[in-house]
């Protein structure tokens, strides 16, 4: 008789006994109501909790959505991570936690597209649920879009991360927000100037948070597309999934051509979204990877074009 068939001859105890071998107990006695509207609701409770709380709600909420883009591929299923919140006032002890990831699933059934207006609806809506005068709705997403080789035309994909929050109050309106960070190609300057040949080149990481205007409209244009061109038109070289080696010869020629510190990139890219019309104000950080040090060179700028008026 082998191992197998030794295993299979094997005696074991019932699944419940096994169950109760690892602590499993009986049932005690039922005493509280099963039936919702008879059961006690804590969370509205009305009473003077002492202050009011800016906000409470859930975060880290994965779900699938789907991402409109101007860019291949134009329709895309990604993961979106959400956080969802409101305000309370003293006079309420707590949020239904429930009603958020509720209004999620409402919105997924009838096809969550991410897109501004979309969003919009959304959070008013999520704040008429919670019985608030106001909400917040975050979600963070990788985007896709079409890169092709400079010379040879090979297509692959790359991705940046982006995210968009909007912050619904009763008495003032939306407050919208997002975010791209994407990843360029940097050549050091200073190492070209001093090298007798050659110069070292890193990954840069520029992120960009930009507060978009009232009338901003995402059927005209597409903040992701924007926002990734600033980031890599100011740039040394792009990034590339796909390099024969005459694309290879082009990209680092057109690097060799272009050296940026992280200061030039965060100037250079702040002169392009000051030009963009649904831009009210904004933040740019770059971060590059150093080849030659184990550290990384930072440099953020911000810019408020309000304050122009004032």
């Amino acid at each position: 008789m082998n191992k197998t068939e030794l295993n299979h001859n094997k005696q074991l105890p019932s699944k419940e006994e096994r169950h109760q071998l690892f602590g499993s107990v009986n049932p005690g006695p039922r005493t509280k109501p099963v039936d919702k509207d008879k059961m006690a609701d804590l969370q509205n409770s009305k009473k003077d909790f002492l202050f009011d709380i800016d906000m409470v709600g859930i975060s880290n909420v994965k779900h699938p959505i789907r991402i409109p883009s101007k860019l291949t591929p134009e329709i895309q299923t990604t993961i979106g991570t959400f956080s969802f919140g409101s305000s309370i006032v003293k006079g309420s002890k707590g949020t239904n936690m429930s009603r958020f990831t509720e209004q999620l699933d409402k919105y997924h059934n009838e096809g969550f597209a991410i897109d501004i207006a979309t969003l919009k609806g959304f959070t008013e809506e999520l704040a008429g649920r919670l019985k608030e005068k106001d909400a917040e709705v975050e979600v963070h997403f990788p985007w896709f879009f079409e890169r092709k080789g400079p010379y040879s035309d090979l297509a692959g994909m790359n991705y940046a991360d982006a995210t968009i929050r909007d912050e619904y109050r009763e008495e003032t309106g939306h407050d919208v927000t997002v975010t791209l960070t994407g990843k360029i190609t940097t050549l050091c300057p200073c190492s070209k100037e001093i090298s007798e040949y050659s110069a070292h080149n890193q990954r840069g990481n520029v992120s960009m948070t930009v507060t978009l205007t009232d009338d901003f409209d995402e059927q005209e244009i597409d903040w992701k597309a924007a926002l990734l061109e600033a980031a890599e038109s100011n740039a040394s070289a792009r990034i590339h999934p796909v390099l024969k080696r005459p694309d290879e010869k082009m990209v680092t020629e057109q690097a060799y051509e272009n050296p940026r510190f992280v200061e030039d990139i965060v100037r250079l890219v702040a002169a392009d979204l000051y030009e963009l019309e649904f831009v009210e104000a904004f933040s740019v950080t770059c971060r590059n990877e150093e080849s030659i040090h184990l550290h990384d060179a930072v440099a953020t700028l911000s810019y408020d074009k309000k304050q122009e008026a004032e």
